[in-house]
């Protein structure tokens, strides 16, 4: 977040050099020469708390309303080419600094703001702020990127005032050298009514150069608003499709349906259709979750049906009541799919988790996705898909951290386990005496106690048996469960200690209950690092499947 706030300043400082800022400099100035010391400085606070308090409203109304940003676009230009009118004709000039001197007066009453024009200029400013914001326009759609990735709305706030601040800071500035300029120089001075005509001619040109379309503002802000990729055009097109669009699979062999009655994708001709892979027990299945749900609330209305297919990767991830959990738990509105033969897995060809199969109203599957990233792509084909007009900003979601060498998938059942680092012969399906050895390589595993290994999962055979990795990456994942489906109570040391501020969520303060077989969170690191991690069950029956990491 303090990266994203410094980066608001900066993006703020960058608009000195944007034509849009150009209309409002002469206000600035204009209203900088006339009234006491104090004014510029109430100019800038003025527009920056108006811009700060427009932004975080626009904010909200802009997402809930729907409204077109070129129409709030115009209608600033139209209240900025007045106030070019107004500089023009002494009459209405006249009256506005009636109007202005009169509700400073009024503030100067209800509170000790000071003379010398303070609050004057936090009215005149706050008037600045209000006309100039819809103009911010690509720049300010890039905070709004970063406003969005914030988990809460106060860092979000924060991010708006930063830009806002950003912003204020060279027209704070130029109010002040524009004023010391105009106090020395007495033909200035001598043709006040000429300057300020002047000014209202600059506004009305830079308003009429803003509305001829020259678009200057994207091109300086193109790079922070794509982070390196090429933005998608206003008239969509399909991204990334493939060369040869086919006829959707059906889905075969469902065991049941979730969140609705069967489908066909027969029956979803003439629907866009969104085909997701996914198991719940899997970390990057459930990092693309918070993608499909915002897509389902947006684009259920508008023709998309999402359908999620579960394909299981382990034998507890079959029954019934835990994908139902799970989806509760994440919640997924969409319809879901229970694939437990992987009948529909196989129909599709389909090899990983996630994967992403995006079909038309034709009912032909025209794009794919497999792991995790191109959000931004996918969403661009669903609106193409739809017919709408314009590219939108996905929602963020956690953005999972890699580290050089971090260390891979680690599987603990005889069938796919790699990197045991005992001393022990595994003897499959029976219960066996394991005992930690003096050290373990990067990415090694071992064993305490006695444990029962089986094709894809260890079981622990007596109270205090204990599991350590030897890990290299800053967040550790465990898929758990219990031989009994009761409760059972698990501890996490790292590196021999106590896990302190480095616990995951999952596992507060180093301790951790397993009520059902899902993904637990163990560890979260401040920074992504070597490891040791010990997990200690404090009865038998603790099942191990698969160590993840981010």
């Amino acid at each position: 977040m303090v990266i994203d706030i410094g980066l608001a300043f900066l993006e703020g400082l960058a608009l000195i050099v944007s034509p849009c800022i150009l209309p409002v400099l002469p206000l600035v100035l204009a209203a900088s020469v006339e009234g006491g010391k104090r004014r510029p400085y109430g100019i800038i606070i003025g527009f920056v708390l108006a811009f700060s308090l427009f932004a975080i409203v626009a904010r909200k109304l802009v997402s809930l309303l729907g409204i077109d940003l070129d129409i709030i676009k115009d209608v600033s230009l139209v209240l900025l080419a007045l106030f070019g009118l107004v500089l023009l004709s002494a009459k209405l000039s006249d009256k506005f600094s009636a109007m202005t001197q009169g509700a400073a007066n009024f503030g100067n009453n209800l509170a000790s703001t000071g003379g010398a024009g303070l609050f004057s200029g936090v009215m005149i400013g706050a008037l600045i702020g209000l006309v100039w914001t819809p103009c911010a326009g690509p720049i300010l759609a890039a905070v709004l990127v970063q406003v969005i990735r914030q988990q809460t709305d106060f860092a979000g706030n924060l991010i708006i005032v930063s830009f806002a601040i950003g912003a204020g800071v060279p027209m704070l500035i130029i109010a002040l050298t524009g004023r010391k300029i105009m106090s020395r120089l007495g033909f200035l001075s001598r043709h006040a009514e000429a300057v300020r005509k002047g000014f209202g001619v600059l506004i009305l040109l830079s308003v009429a150069y803003i509305a001829s379309g020259v678009d200057v503002q994207s091109r300086l802000t193109s790079t922070t608003q794509t982070r390196g990729k090429q933005p998608p055009a206003r008239v969509l097109t399909l991204q990334e499709g493939l060369d040869k669009p086919y006829a959707a699979p059906e889905f075969a062999g469902i065991d049941a349906w979730l969140n609705s009655g069967p489908l066909t994708m027969q029956s979803l001709k003439g629907k866009v259709v969104l085909v997701d892979f996914w198991t719940y027990s899997c970390i990057n299945c459930v990092r693309t979750l918070p993608y499909l749900t915002d897509w389902d609330r947006k684009y259920r209305d508008q023709g998309l049906v999402i359908v999620g297919v579960h394909s299981p990767e382990f034998e507890f991830e079959k029954k019934f009541d835990n994908v139902k959990a799970a989806i509760a738990q994440h919640g997924i509105r969409y319809p879901v799919a229970q694939d437990n033969r992987l009948a529909t897995w196989v129909n599709f060809d389909n090899r990983y988790w996630p994967a992403h199969y995006l079909i038309d109203r034709d009912g032909k599957v025209v794009y794919t996705h497999f792991g995790e990233g191109e959000y931004d792509v996918t969403e661009n084909n669903i609106r193409y898909l739809l017919g709408l007009k314009s590219a939108t900003e996905a929602v963020k979601a956690e953005t999972p951290e890699f580290m050089p060498g971090q260390t891979p998938e680690t599987y603990l059942g005889y069938a796919r386990a790699e990197n045991f680092g005992g001393k022990e012969q595994v003897a499959p399906n029976q219960p066996t005496a394991f005992r930690f050895p003096a050290s373990l390589a990067e990415n090694e595993w071992a064993l305490s106690g006695k444990w029962k290994v089986e094709a894809e999962k260890i079981i622990s055979a007596e109270k205090g048996s204990s599991l350590r990795l030897n890990f290299r990456a800053r967040k550790v994942f465990l898929v758990l469960g219990t031989a009994s489906g009761k409760p059972m109570h698990v501890s996490i040391r790292l590196n021999g200690k106590d896990v302190g501020g480095n616990a995951g969520k999952d596992a507060p303060v180093g301790m951790l209950t397993v009520e059902r077989n899902t993904l637990y969170e163990l560890i979260n690191q401040k920074e992504p690092g070597n490891g040791l991690i010990e997990i200690q069950s404090d009865s038998p029956g603790l099942e191990a499947y698969a160590f993840t990491f981010g």
